[in-house]
């Protein structure tokens, strides 16, 4: 596995750590990356992603999630307009990292090569979970994904239901064995003392999948600006996935 020692003060070169994962999940392997909500352990291919639900000890039950942008929300997930007002509203107005789950376009060309078994196990009932805006590394993984035509999915990189882990030297062992290539950026930008990576929320009724980082902004950004009381709404029924 090839990993880098970086400090919290370094200067990244974002581009380049990014094709380096990116290289490592095309050959058919699996990569741990920095975001600014956790750390991510990632793949595209079926071996990649049995490897990473088994480091994992991840139920083959609970889907992993998908790298996402502005645009390839825009592009896939099936939502009304208020609905993609309430995105924007977040991640590009207030800055702040989500994840999102809605109906989605199984039929995009970005799909096209992915393999059934990682299709299904990176959705479920006709919903996939998108993680938008999660740092600068995100974003350069995304943009770069998208031009290779090859989607990234995964989870946090951390035993299930262990809490997510905000630090390379953290992630247990078995997941950071698990991975071709893991880069190290230091400590996550929204690392906590309740383990939380990214809020969920879905959008075809605003109910929360799961209560992550900047959730309580979330929710005065969402009361204020479109009157929807997520409090009230409450929780949808479990669904883990990337983080």
């Amino acid at each position: 596995m090839q990993t880098t020692d970086m400090k919290n003060d370094m200067k990244y070169d974002m581009k380049q750590d990014a094709a380096r994962a990116i290289d490592a999940v095309e050959a058919g392997g699996v990569a741990i990356v920095p975001l600014d909500v956790a750390y991510a352990i990632t793949g595209n291919g079926e071996a990649a992603m049995r490897r990473i639900f088994t480091a994992k000890q991840r139920s083959f039950d609970k889907p992993s999630g998908m790298l996402s942008n502005w645009q390839l929300f825009n592009d896939i997930q099936i939502c009304g307009e208020r609905e993609r007002a309430v995105v924007n509203c977040v991640i590009n107005e207030h800055g702040l990292p989500m994840s999102t789950v809605a109906p989605f376009r199984a039929d995009h060309p970005i799909f096209a090569d992915v393999a059934p078994f990682v299709i299904g196990h990176s959705s479920k009932a006709g919903t996939i979970d998108m993680l938008l805006n999660a740092g600068e590394l995100h974003d350069e993984l995304t943009g770069q994904a998208v031009a290779r035509a090859m989607p990234l999915f995964g989870s946090s990189a951390n035993t299930s239901l262990q809490g997510s882990k905000y630090r390379l030297q953290d992630i247990e062992a078995p997941v950071l064995e698990a991975a071709d290539i893991a880069l190290d950026h230091g400590t996550s930008k929204y690392a906590n003392d309740e383990g939380r990576s990214s809020s969920i929320i879905d959008l075809r009724d605003f109910k929360t999948i799961r209560v992550g980082v900047c959730y309580e902004r979330i929710c005065e950004i969402l009361l204020q600006t479109f009157d929807i009381d997520l409090a009230a709404i409450g929780m949808a029924g479990e669904r883990a996935a990337m983080g």
